[in-house]
């Protein structure tokens, strides 16, 4: 296209060539004492020369006029590379656990960029791993404060408020950076937690109404979240007295939560204190249909306080009638039948457990007090105890995010402070693992001398039943 328009330019200053020299004319200019004569070809080059050279000083004048901006220009260009390769080199040092150099090119670099928020974060950065928390939080501070940048400010005044233990100071923190960024999983998270280690449960429900309405946290996830902020607001509930809303509160954090015994517990004993012994039963039952545990097992009784051995017996056989094949209502059965002195049930349990899991430490120690109540078993029920010493752990709550193990269930790590991180499982251990079939060796030690009664487990077992099993057994 540009071949073509200089093509027709070159033709047409030929056409004007030949039409001026085809057609010459006479041009005479008079000005005061000054007459000039010469043709009209003439006139045209002039007039084109002229034009020229003014072109040429206007041009000469307006460099020398953006002299000094272009010199500026050019000092600040060379600064800014300067600036970026100080940057790139003491993002380098970080990365390579130099701080000291690190901190040194972020002073270069904000020296030559000044404010920017990579610089800043540079120094920030180079200053924690240095140990100097005041020089980082005043960098972060100066983050915070910018609006291109307060968020990462933020994040990093919160990290070291979590650090320092500041529970107020990080809740503010937290709160500020979710205005700025509602849509981050872990900030969510983070306030959440400090809201449940400051007993804002309120809170702690509109928060998670907000990440829910987002799109930030799971919808089961969600869901368990507020199961376990429900369950901490039926306890304020019951501490105050108010024993029908902390039921009320219960009964809806037993249905987000079913993998949470403790939940289910709480509800039960509030269905106790309020005189409902069956509704009690229900809710227990129903828990053990998704979480057999053994506190579970222990409520469940406290609904019958006056029951003799053979009756709790029979009232544990209908529970875990609710998930006969769960390794924790065999459990519940035997430690039942050790009571009542059901020696064979015991015995049928205890084995069941074995074959499917392996012998943990639990399991060890009942086969201990079983072997004890033999009059010729006490030598095996030392070397049950020793076994009980190297078998693998029972399950406990153990959480998500630190990895630390309890017996009881907590809405914060009691380590971490994770909000609602613990789940009832096995913790790791280097012996053998639960479900390993490689123990053939402590079956026998579990063999009865010779047939034993069978009792199904259901809810069809009376204690008659019972008592006549344990006739059998003596």
């Amino acid at each position: 296209m540009r071949a073509l328009i200089a093509l027709v330019a070159v033709a047409a200053s030929v056409a004007a060539a030949a039409f001026l020299a085809n057609h010459q004319g006479q041009v005479e200019i008079v000005w005061q004492d000054w007459q000039i004569d010469t043709s009209v070809g003439v006139l045209i080059v002039a007039v084109l020369l002229a034009i020229l050279a003014l072109s040429g000083l206007v041009g000469l004048v307006s460099a020398l006029l953006r002299l000094p901006r272009n010199v500026r220009r050019r000092r600040r260009e060379r600064q800014r590379r300067a600036g970026e390769a100080a940057l790139t080199r003491g993002l380098v040092a970080l990365a390579a656990g130099n701080p000291a150099e690190a901190q040194l090119q972020a002073y270069r670099a904000e020296k030559l960029l000044g404010h920017t928020p990579a610089t800043l974060l540079l120094a920030a950065e180079a200053a924690e791993h240095q140990g100097d928390a005041a020089t980082a939080r005043h960098h972060f501070a100066m983050l915070a404060e910018r609006g291109d940048a307060a968020f990462i400010g933020l994040r990093g005044l919160l990290a070291q408020a979590l650090r320092a233990g500041q529970v107020e100071t990080a809740l503010r923190l937290a709160e500020r950076a979710q205005r700025l960024r509602p849509d981050v999983p872990w900030l969510t998270e983070t306030l959440l937690a400090l809201q449940a280690r400051s007993g804002q449960w309120d809170a702690a429900l509109d928060t998670l109404a907000i990440s829910h309405r987002r799109g930030v946290t799971p919808p089961d996830r969600a869901r368990h979240h507020r199961g376990v902020v429900r369950h901490e607001l039926s306890r304020a509930a019951e501490n105050r007295g108010a024993l029908r809303q902390a039921a009320a509160l219960a009964a809806k954090a037993q249905a987000q939560t079913p993998d949470l015994a403790a939940v289910a517990c709480h509800h039960a004993r509030l269905l106790i204190a309020l005189g409902r012994s069956r509704a009690a039963a229900r809710a227990i039952e129903r828990a053990w249909h998704s979480a057999p545990h053994p506190d579970l097992a222990r409520t469940y009784l406290e609904v019958y306080p006056e029951a003799e051995p053979l009756e709790r017996a029979a009232a544990l056989q209908r529970l875990a009638a609710q998930n006969p094949s769960a390794t924790e209502s065999h459990l519940a059965l035997a430690e039942a039948a050790l009571t009542a002195q059901l020696w064979g049930e015991a015995r049928r349990h205890l084995m069941a457990v074995a074959a499917e899991t392996g012998p943990s430490r639990r399991l060890c120690l009942l086969m201990a007090r079983l072997e004890d109540s033999d009059a010729d078993g006490t030598g095996r029920a030392r070397e049950w105890l020793d076994r009980a010493l190297g078998a693998p752990p029972d399950p406990c709550y153990v959480c998500a995010a630190c990895g630390s193990a309890s017996d009881e269930w907590h809405s914060l790590c009691p380590r971490c402070g994770g909000f609602d991180t613990q789940s009832w499982r096995v913790p790791e251990h280097t012996g053998v693992e639960p479900g390993s079939r490689s123990v053939p060796s402590l079956l026998p030690l579990m063999l009865p001398d010779s047939d034993l009664p069978r009792i199904e487990t259901g809810a069809a077992k009376t204690p008659d039943g019972l008592a006549r099993a344990r006739q059998y057994d003596n």
